[in-house]
């Protein structure tokens, strides 16, 4: 994510790196990359120039002071403080009273509404401990209805619909209806889109707009458009003056303009960000946190975040007991792994680690890192998973034959499961840190 902007933002640092002080010659071609690198990214020019003549007077005003402060990273933080405010400055909620509450979702055709619409009744209710209703309005694009419909159904989530109906207003009401006769406390709306902006469109979304009166109407749109997207933004919000937006597809190609340019454009904050097709892989938006992983930085928080999601405190307990006693074993292990699995797509995650972002941004990181792992578990009889001794030469001959691997890699295995145990003992029972770090470094490669 954002890998262009961060790299031309480096380069901008660069300048100021082996200087003592910041002056008005090293500040200015600074300024020149930041504002190349913004460019560079899709952000209009206007709020480029703007952006860094703010970022400029600051860094101008602390040549005399923070002499402590090596000038790069005085300079990185004017500009993380000002990537911060750009962006909305804080979260934004969503505003869901009402009896029911009523979430309008538009926008263009193939910006991944349905998906997200699908993901925010998945958030509602799995975080929100809310009951919603989804209810399909697109009734012009071809298997909009059939889509929502299986979505639904992956996450539980009942789905107003009316296949042989063609008027969304009409099935917006009976869906309004049908939840408060079935107790649904959020009602969330999946309208038509087009594939270009046109008057029969943006008349209808506002005409449903009008006749329901949503308590959020949020506008969804693809970050990979670009600057195309705040020109989307703009002349939607013009037609119904949306209450957020929406980010989705930030786990592809995109330079980072939509996320610079949308708040300073429309006004309006993004309340969430969408990655992926599953329907787990939807987030708050934190200007914050986007601005620290844009800079490289990482995301720390949202990843810890992320792990509390999955972590059980009787689970853990009692693993911290097997680890205490050298008893963790590869049923364990296969637990641990498939807890990792459910916090998301393995790449962003690996981004939210600061500095992993730039070094891992070539490589391929997808779910199936851990097939091979898992593969050689799951070629184990019960009994040789709970206890790694019994695995001698003949075991590992059935289970490379069982997983398709050679008895090299599996013994390669064995061996850096071992280490990693020990790892995990020490670290437990407060031993040194060297000798962790050590085994640390043995244990690259792990994954296959």
């Amino acid at each position: 994510m954002f890998e262009s902007i961060h790299d031309n933002l480096d380069n901008a640092f660069k300048f100021l790196r082996g200087e003592n002080k910041l002056t008005e010659l090293n500040i200015a071609e600074a300024i020149k990359e930041i504002r190349r690198a913004l460019v560079g990214a899709d952000v209009n020019y206007k709020i480029a120039k703007e952006f860094t003549d703010k970022v400029k007077d600051k860094a101008l005003g602390t040549e005399n002071v923070l002499k402590a402060v090596k000038p790069g990273e005085l300079m990185i933080k004017i500009v993380f403080d000002e990537l911060t405010e750009l962006m909305g400055g804080q979260s934004a909620g969503i505003n869901l009273k009402g009896e029911p509450g009523i979430v309008l979702v538009a926008g263009l055709q193939g910006s991944g509404k349905t998906t997200f619409s699908a993901k925010l009744a998945n958030y509602l209710k799995t975080k929100k401990g809310k009951k919603p209703l989804l209810v399909a309005c697109d009734v012009y694009r071809p298997a909009a209805i059939d889509q929502l419909s299986t979505l639904g159904e992956q996450i539980n989530v009942a789905v107003f619909k009316e296949p042989d109906n063609k008027n969304p207003l009409e099935i917006a009401h009976k869906a309004l209806a049908f939840a408060r006769q079935n107790h649904h406390d959020v009602v969330i709306v999946d309208t038509a889109g087009r594939t270009t902006l046109d008057d029969a469109m943006m008349t209808e979304i506002r005409e449903i707009k009008e006749a329901i009166h949503p308590t959020e109407s949020l506008f969804v749109v693809d970050s990979m458009i670009g600057q195309d997207a705040v020109t989307t933004a703009a002349a939607f919000h013009e037609a119904i003056n949306y209450d957020g937006v929406v980010l989705t597809k930030l786990d592809g190609d995109t330079r980072g303009g939509a996320a610079l340019s949308i708040k300073y454009t429309v006004g309006k904050p993004i309340k969430f960000i969408s990655m992926g097709e599953k329907l787990d892989t939807l987030d708050v938006f934190y200007p914050d946190r986007m601005a620290q992983r844009i800079l490289g930085m990482g995301d720390i928080v949202s990843l810890v975040e992320k792990a509390q999601e999955q972590f059980d405190e009787k689970e853990a307990k009692a693993l911290e007991k097997k680890i205490r006693k050298n008893k963790f074993d590869f049923n364990d292990f296969l637990s641990q792994i498939n807890q990792i699995k459910k916090m998301g797509d393995l790449k962003n995650l690996v981004s939210m680690m600061p500095g992993m972002g730039k070094a891992l941004k070539d490589v391929d990181i997808n779910d199936s890192a851990f097939k091979k792992v898992e593969s050689i578990i799951q070629s184990m009889t019960p009994t040789e998973r709970a206890n790694p001794e019994l695995l001698n030469m003949n075991r590992k001959n059935r289970i490379a034959r069982g997983c398709g691997q050679s008895v090299h890699e599996i013994t390669a295995f064995i061996k850096q499961f071992d280490q990693m145990k020990q790892m995990m003992q020490q670290l437990s029972t407060g031993k040194g840190m060297g000798t962790m770090m050590k085994q640390m470094q043995n244990m690259r490669g792990f994954q296959g």
